[in-house]
């Protein structure tokens, strides 16, 4: 599994559209007397939604490849995975500012001090 910027921006139009689509087409039917299913599925697709478009504004701001996250900007002659342990050694979390809006970023940063950070080759 690879991704690129250019990919990763498609999916972020197409979430955005699709967002857009959904908040002027949903119809929830039912009444307020019943537990409504169909209130349940719809606030679960908003959600998805919206974690979707967090997820991709995630992969486009990690330039590297680790793990399972494999950007092909960000490899080794050989093709493998390249790292960025410099600017890329955080734990990191994605704050939804609203519709139409850029999440907020923050980080925090991971010490390794028993476990160093090196390079995978999977060959």
């Amino acid at each position: 599994m690879s991704r690129d910027a250019q990919g990763l921006n498609k999916a972020l139009k197409l979430v955005q559209n699709l967002r857009a689509e959904f908040w002027d087409n949903v119809l929830v039917p039912g009444t307020d007397k019943d537990y409504n299913k169909s209130l349940e599925k719809a606030g679960r697709m908003a959600d998805s939604l919206e974690f979707a478009e967090i997820m991709i504004h995630d992969a486009l701001n990690r330039f590297e490849s680790c793990g399972g996250h494999f950007r092909e900007e960000s490899q080794t002659e050989e093709g493998e995975a390249l790292r960025d342990d410099e600017n890329f050694s955080h734990v990191s979390v994605w704050e939804y500012e609203g519709s139409g809006k850029r999440p907020k970023f923050h980080k925090e940063p991971l010490v390794f001090e028993n476990v160093p950070l090196s390079q995978r080759s999977y060959k």
